[in-house]
This record gives C-alpha cells, structure tokens and sequence, in this order.
C-alpha cells in the first residue's frame, strides 16, 4: 500500500520546466519530497488522515526560483538601514538618510571609534541594541534614473550631519559617498589607495565619492557583527520567500553570514537553501577545515571561489576594450589584474574548486576565460567555472563560453539600464548598447545561462519580465526560457540539478506559486505577485 502524502496541492496550473509544454494539475509531497504528478482526482488517492490539501484555485506552480548571485546581507540592510532605491533625486536621497538618522539617533560617535568597530548599529552588545556610535547608512541608489544624474556627494551628506559618519552606497556597490566625518577620520587609508578610486573637485579636494578600492575601509568599518548580521539575513530571508525565492547563491562579503545560515539551518529555521561562494581570500581556510565545494547539508553548500576582474558600468570601472562614450580617456580599471586573476584560479582549480569571476567589460570577460583555459587541472565545464555579470561579451567570448561549458551567470534586471537614454547608452553610446546581456545569442550558442539579481533588487518576477522584454528585441527569451535560467539553469549552476529547478518525482518540494500566468500576459510578468513558497514540502509563505 501506497504511504499517504504529507501535503497535495491541488486545482493548480503547475508547470515542471522539466520539458518546454509539460503541465499537470497536482502535485503531492512527501517527507519533502515530490512523489506524483497528475489530475488532482487522481493524485488525491494519495491524501490521508493527517494530510494537508491546499487549494491553489488555478494559481500557476512553479519549481522555486533560485537566485544565482545575490549578496543577501546586502539586501538585509537595505531593509533595515535607509533604502535609497527608492529616491527620484538627489534630494531625496538625502531626505532618505535624514530619516535614517532621526530613527538612529544617539550622541555624537567618539571618531576613534568609528574604523573596524566591525558593528555599525551596536548590534554585538547583548540586546542587540542601537548604540551611541551608530553610523547612517544608506543602500541602493541609482543616480541613472535621476534628471540630476550625477553621483551622492561629500555635500550631500554633509547635510545629513556634519557630526555622525554617513555613507551610501550605490546599488552596485562600486561606488559610494561619504560625508565629511567619514573623509577625515579614514584620510590616512584613503591615502594609501589609487588616485582614480578617490575623485577631487577643482581645488583638490575629496569629493565624497569613493571607487572600487576606496571602499573597503568603509566596508571594513561598518560590517556588521554576528548578532546584526543575524537579524539582517532573517529580515532578508523574509523577503526571499515573499519573492518565491527557494535558494539563493551569496557572494558572501560578511564574514559572519556563513555562521548565521548553519545556525539557522542547525535550528531548522532557515527558510531558503544557501549555497556560499567564498571571497578569494578566504581559498587556504576552506582547505585547512577541509570544506570543498559542494560540501554541506541539504539546505548550506560550500559553492564556489569568488574573485574580482572589474568594476561598473556604473562607475566606470568595467574593463573595455574601446572607451566610455561618456568619458572618451577611460576604459576601465582591474580591480583584480589578469595575472593576479590567472595565479587564483589555478590555485583553487589545483585544489578542486569551482571558480567564479565578476567580469563586466569584454577585455574582463576575456580574462576570466583565459584564466580558465590556462589552469589546465580541471577542465572548465566540469567544474562548472562560472562568468558573472557577462553584460558585454562579443561573438568570440560567446563561442568560448559555449565550447568550454563555462557558466554565464547574469542577471536579468540589469536590463533596466538599456533603455532609450538609460544608463548603458550614456557609457556605451546605442550601439554597444544593443550588445550587452546578449541573453538570446549565448543560448543559442549552447551557452549554460544561470539568472540571479545581484539583490538590485532580489525579485526573480522582474528579472524574468526583462529577460522577455529585453529592450533590443533580438535579445529577449521566450517566457519558458526566463523561467527556466532562473529555476533549473541556477541550480545547474550549483551542482543541484538532480534535485532542484523542476517539478518531478524525485526532487525537492520547492515551489514558487504565482496569482497569475507569466505566459497568457508577458508584458505585464512584473505586475505578477508570488501567493505561496514552498521549501522542502514547507510553506514558509502564504500571501493568498
């Protein structure tokens, strides 16, 4: 006799993903686990005495998006500290911290304190409290969308105060402002870093803006410790599973993020899978506590090595081969040079870990892929080498991507950007424009494609509505296609797909469950909202 299912859903439009058209009405879940597909008559001969049978009254099921390159503390403070994504202006912006630092408030910080307190918020004392030290922080801003477009400034923030240290980040990360508290007390760091990562004015003087390099000190000082850190990954989490987010790869910046995610899974309650891909630094740890790649449990994996090449589009510090149309004397900077790049990546490859490399610019895209090719110990598409970002890559860089089986890791709402007069064609010019996140050409080419968000923002729905939308129109994907890169072309990407990305018996009961078909309107995908999230046969969202 056949074991009654713990959980049926039922009266769905549930598409596995596993073939282009393939469709049924139920699913039924056990010990988390999927066990039969079929009309909902047929498999609620599966339903017991203590089975739950939800309704999903003609929802779309979905296997559950997995996000393959987020920074999810990241995301974490943009909801906790001010969240700048939503600022039509500089102004606003500023407003935006205003507010930020009446709900902080507290004295005047002692400066002394201020670099490697290694907690901005005071979050590492017993309560967990805010504490009189406590900087105002602001995340996600994207002056591209502003009619003032032009970076936060030191004058700016000086407005916020001219007594606590501000900062902001751009939503890229790559660029960021401070006020003048912030410029005085790191002077002598800020010193020691290139000119061209530290902008000045006329007269010589610090702008506030700071570059790629020039943040770390920032980074450094207001990294959040391990009790913050927990309460921005659960806030984070939170809204994952709001978003149908079932897994998510983070490249972890926060050293305390690992420790969070096991003690979560550790208590059972971490409500998305985690697969850490560590910063480049970190390579002799992981070998000495011998975590390889894809060690872990069910629901923490070790994933990849993460490095640098370049920076932004929007900071101008993506690696060209021809100059900024909006800057005729720049191409570019490495933030990591190649033979640097290629010693890394032969270092880790020699010890049987995957590799990743944020590679923006095409002169970085050819790097990493030269990196690749040279570390001969692995070949590249069986250790399942990653590319992230690949937003300009030519025809050339393509067929390699295909031949080698090098993962193309990108992220669908950069899209916003190449738009009539956005972002792409004020550094590119239209044409070059036309040739970024060339999405249709790498999978025609038989390139692997993984989506993610880079949390800018963490919102699979909107990744997937701008992959189908894609502003040149030869680049867009059919609605299947989005889906799939963002469901079993990630977990692909993480060693997962004999277990996640589609709907069979067999794998995990992870499901993302939409109100409304992306298929019967891809115009409107990002007006689409998520009703429930489903993780191991768990519901850890229900917003019907």
């Amino acid at each position: 006799m056949t074991d009654a299912a713990d959980r049926l859903f039922v009266n769905g439009e549930i598409h596995t993903l596993a073939t282009p058209d393939e469709t049924h009405e139920a699913v039924a879940v056990r010990d988390g686990e999927i066990v039969r597909l079929g009309p909902s008559r047929e498999v609620r001969f599966l339903e017991g005495v203590d089975t739950e049978v939800i309704d999903l009254d003609g929802r779309v099921l979905l296997p559950g998006f997995v996000d393959a390159h987020t920074h999810l503390t990241t995301v974490g403070r943009s909801l906790v500290h001010a969240d700048l994504s939503a600022a039509g202006s500089p102004d606003e912006a500023v407003d935006l911290l205003e507010r930020r630092a009446d709900e902080v408030g507290g004295s005047t910080p002692d400066l002394d304190s201020l670099a490697g307190s290694g907690s901005p918020t005071g979050s590492d004392s017993p309560t967990g409290s805010d504490s009189p030290t406590d900087w105002v922080l602001g995340y996600g801003y994207d002056e591209s969308t502003w009619d003032e477009d032009r970076y936060l400034t030191r004058e700016d923030l000086d407005r916020v105060s001219t007594e606590r240290p501000v900062a902001a980040f751009r939503e890229d990360m790559h660029v960021a402002a401070v006020n003048g508290v912030v410029l005085d007390r790191f002077a002598d760091e800020l010193a020691s870093v290139p000119d061209e990562t530290v902008p000045t004015d006329d007269a010589g003087e610090p702008t506030g803006v700071l570059l790629e390099s020039a943040i770390d000190p920032i980074y450094e000082a207001v990294e959040p410790g391990p009790v913050e850190t927990r309460e921005l990954v659960a806030a984070a989490l939170d809204d994952c599973a709001a978003k149908g987010i079932t897994g998510f790869h983070d490249m972890v910046r926060n050293s305390h993020a690992p420790r969070a995610y096991r003690d979560l899974d550790a208590a059972g309650e971490l409500t998305a899978r985690v697969r850490i891909n560590y910063w480049s630094d970190h390579l002799d740890a992981l070998r000495e506590v011998g975590l390889p790649t894809n060690a872990g449990s069910d629901m923490v994996e070790t994933g990849a090595i993460k490095s640098y090449t370049d920076g932004s589009l929007g900071g101008r510090t993506a690696r060209l081969s021809e100059p900024y149309a909006d800057a005729p004397d720049e191409t570019g900077q490495w933030v990591v040079d190649p033979d640097e790049l290629a010693g890394t990546v032969a270092d880790a490859t020699a010890a049987g870990y995957q590799f990743t490399a944020h590679a923006i610019g095409d002169e970085a895209v050819d790097a990493v892929l030269d990196a690749y090719e040279e570390a001969a110990e692995t070949d590249p598409g069986e250790a399942r080498h990653r590319i992230e970002h690949v937003e300009l890559a030519d025809d050339a860089a393509i067929a390699r991507l295909a031949e080698t089986g090098v993962v193309a890791s990108v992220q669908p709402n950069f899209l916003k950007w190449a738009a009539e007069d956005g972002l792409y064609e004020a550094r590119l010019g239209a044409e070059r424009t036309a040739a970024t996140n060339r999405y249709r050409d790498m999978l025609d080419a038989g390139v692997r494609l993984a989506f993610g968000s880079d949390g800018m923002p963490m919102d699979p729905v909107l990744g997937v509505h701008h992959a189908v939308n894609a502003p040149a129109e030869a680049q867009r994907l059919t609605v299947t296609e989005a889906l799939r890169a963002y469901t079993r072309g990630a977990a692909y990407a993480g060693f997962d797909e004999h277990r996640l990305g589609t709907v069979e018996p067999g794998k995990r009961a992870d499901f993302a469950v939409l109100d409304a078909s992306p298929w019967e309107e891809p115009s409107a995908i990002r007006e689409i909202g998520v009703a429930m999230t489903v993780v191991d046969g768990e519901v850890v969202y229900d917003g019907r």
